[in-house]
């Protein structure tokens, strides 16, 4: 239970950094991928400015045996750069590109109603769901 106590506050503190820097208005993001005159460097000091809070506790972090509430660390161990790995990457550009909207944002987002956000959840859960159909069973 402390666990799940643990992830929501951290989710609720995440998406409430996102509406507070602006990032779950995907113009502010479509204006800093766009680099003409309406150029908007906001979402380059929100992510130095999450690098500089993350940094001590990820030091923090890595030092410890194991997570606070959990038995081990779920870290991903591959180092393959493959076409799954190219692929989704580039979907994800692609999609975050065109809408201004990467998971986290949209999520937030939803509160708003607008049909784009949700089109864009919609599309996102579909894929999620596609990705888990398709996937190879001994994967």
């Amino acid at each position: 239970m402390r666990a799940i106590i643990a992830s929501l506050l951290c989710g609720l503190l995440f998406g409430l950094g996102l509406l507070i820097s602006g990032m779950s208005n995907p113009a502010r993001v479509l204006n800093f991928l766009d680099l003409s005159a309406n150029w908007d460097a906001t979402l380059a000091f929100v992510m130095g400015g999450a690098i500089l809070v993350a940094a001590p506790g990820m030091y923090w972090v890595r030092k410890r045996n194991k997570p606070l509430f959990a038995e081990k660390f779920d870290i991903p161990t591959s180092k393959t750069i493959d076409a799954k790995l190219i692929l989704g990457s580039a979907a994800f550009g692609i999609g975050w590109g065109i809408s201004g909207f990467c998971p986290g944002p949209a999520v937030v987002a939803i509160a708003s109603l607008q049909t784009d956000v949700l089109l864009f959840v919609g599309a996102m859960i579909i894929g999620m769901l596609a990705q888990h159909w398709l996937k190879p069973k001994s994967a």
